[in-house]
């Protein structure tokens, strides 16, 4: 389904943010899903997670960090232009009053982790969320995670924001300082929630991880986003994106996640030569690159 691009802003180094004209999507729409996007005909399609939707106003919101080719050539579109959208897909966040949730989110994880975490609180959850990143500049949303949060915290690993460290160590004093969560929800990086998996197991913390990440077609045909799960084999696209972290088997998955690096590399590498020949072509000069 063609859907319109109404507002692109750049919210962070190399984040963009797209609010997309999708009523459809925008009303089915549950806390956890995504979207399979194709932004022209040749194109690869990438899975993106919903950041937000307003079933009002019939729109998606979402969150964009130009890491590959293709997200980088999504980097080029202008509000009017207009994409394929499929969705939602996967399955929602189950969502229950549990007590207290602690929400953590690494990097481009915060964007999925949004909704997630106005969904808990809206269930009558204690939310405390722990925000992670680099620098203060790449711990997006931060105004949005505040207002869906009851506690936020902030960890940056130059000390930028927040405390200087892990996400980790903020979860580690907060148990300190506040006592065990009923729940604990993470999203980022792999090696950033196999650490958070690993941190809540002896404590028995139930704890959620989304691993949207590793998706390709988004419809369990490819086999890319294949995981073990308990010692056996789902599909992150359909089974998921969630599953319970303790039984994520996080290094084979880190290790799938590493198959296609050199092909993706290549990728990147042309586009980016092509980029620089159509700009010297023109005259113009190209910044960030």
């Amino acid at each position: 389904m063609m859907a319109r691009i109404l507002e692109i802003d750049e919210i962070a180094p190399a984040f963009k943010r797209y609010l997309i004209h999708e009523p459809v999507i925008a009303r089915r729409h549950r806390a956890g899903q995504f979207v399979m996007i194709l932004i022209h005909d040749h194109a690869e399609r990438i899975p993106l997670t919903i950041a937000d939707s307003d079933a009002v106003r019939g729109t998606i919101t979402l969150v964009v960090q130009e890491v590959g080719k293709t997200t980088m050539e999504m980097g080029e579109l202008a509000p009017g232009d207009s994409i394929t959208v499929v969705g939602p897909l996967g399955k929602p966040t189950h969502i229950e009053n549990l007590g207290t949730c602690v929400c953590i989110g690494g990097g481009a994880g915060i964007a999925p982790l949004l909704p997630i975490a106005r969904a808990l609180r809206e269930a009558g959850n204690h939310v405390v969320s722990i925000l992670g990143g680099r620098t203060l500049e790449l711990v997006i949303l931060r105004l949005e995670m505040e207002a869906a949060s009851d506690e936020i915290h902030y960890t940056t690993d130059d000390g930028s924001l927040g405390a200087k460290g892990m996400v980790t160590h903020a979860l580690d004093r907060y148990i300190e300082v506040s006592g065990r969560p009923d729940m604990v929800v993470a999203i980022g990086p792999a090696i950033m929630m196999r650490a958070v998996a690993e941190q809540t197991r002896p404590l028995e913390i139930p704890t959620m991880v989304s691993l949207n990440t590793i998706m390709v077609d988004g419809t369990g045909m490819c086999g890319g986003c294949r995981v073990r799960v308990d010692g056996e084999n789902r599909f992150v696209c359909v089974d998921g994106p969630e599953f319970d972290a303790h039984a994520v088997d996080f290094d084979r998955m880190m290790q799938r996640q590493r198959i296609f690096l050199e092909q993706e590399e290549e990728a990147r590498r042309r586009f980016l030569t092509a980029h620089l020949c159509r700009a010297a072509a023109a005259g113009g000069q190209v910044h960030g690159t």
